[in-house]
């Protein structure tokens, strides 16, 4: 008996993976016809059909253990048991795409934080004599992070006989920001009109510096109603958890019935309401 029990397992894992693999390459052949540049953005993290995999694979999971914990908490319906965990599982089929994304952001204002350092540099190397890919070399060396990275690719482009002032503009296409902007357009005029790039480095090391300065300050201002969005949020989701291990016979009527994931989910709705108008009220652009 035991053995035909690992049968059936085997095959019935053996099925979901040729299962998976034929669904993702289905999906990965629409998204070579589409040329979805999302996916694209996030190929320094991970390749778009490893991405592709994993998400099907954290819904599956995510699917199935949300599942099983609804046996244990004593949901018999499978009306209930089987809309929640394909619910919960397509959150996770997001998370993951989210998780990768929150990466890319993360690398994107780690970059944006070298900005200052750079242009300093690159005053500073011309200042003593360097010309502007000799600086931009001596800054990449010891500069680190991504903006190393970035500076490694801009300076492989120019060995192969891209012009500076192209390589900083695609630069700027692979990693768009305001001051990188403003330090790109500031190189191309001056390269182009042949005027001292020396002056116009430092006047840009004063504007990053004053515009770092003023965003700095504005974080630190609005850190408080940041931090009380997230708790607002997590509140409810936490007085769950502490009424539930407190009085349990009064809270499972919530995960145990129709009328209770209902009024989980409404509930849930009006959190996500009110964190996304908390957040739209704390951010301030300029």
């Amino acid at each position: 008996m035991s053995f035909n029990y690992i049968l059936i397992f085997v095959s019935t894992g053996l099925f979901c993976f040729i299962l998976i693999r034929m669904i993702t390459k289905y999906l990965l052949e629409k998204l070579e016809l589409n040329s979805n540049k999302k996916y694209e953005a996030l190929r320094r993290f991970i390749a778009p059909d490893k991405l592709l995999l994993s998400r099907i694979f954290a819904a599956l999971i995510m699917g199935c253990v949300m599942f099983i914990l609804q046996l244990a908490f004593g949901v018999e319906q499978m009306k209930i048991a089987i809309p929640v965990s394909c619910g919960f599982g397509v959150l996770a089929f997001y998370a993951v795409y989210w998780y990768f994304l929150k990466k890319m952001l993360n690398r994107k204002q780690a970059f944006e934080s070298k900005i200052l350092d750079f242009t300093m540099g690159l005053s500073n190397g011309m200042r003593s004599g360097l010309a502007l890919g000799q600086s931009i070399e001596s800054v990449a060396k010891r500069i680190g992070g991504p903006m190393q990275e970035e500076l490694a690719t801009l300076l492989r482009e120019y060995r192969l006989g891209i012009d500076l002032p192209e390589a900083f503009e695609r630069m700027y296409t692979r990693m768009p920001c305001e001051d990188l902007h403003l330090l790109v357009t500031s190189i191309t005029l001056t390269t182009k009109s042949g005027g001292s790039l020396v002056e116009v480095l430092e006047e840009m090391v004063t504007t990053i510096r004053a515009r770092t300065d003023f965003q700095e300050r504005l974080k630190n201002m609005t850190a408080q109603g940041r931090f009380e969005a997230l708790a607002i949020s997590f509140a409810p989701a936490a007085a769950f958890i502490l009424l539930y291990f407190i009085d349990p016979e009064l809270m499972k009527p919530l995960v145990t019935t129709t009328w209770g994931w209902l009024a989980v989910g409404v509930a849930t709705l009006l959190v996500l309401t009110g964190y996304y108008i908390l957040v739209k009220i704390t951010t301030i652009e300029v």
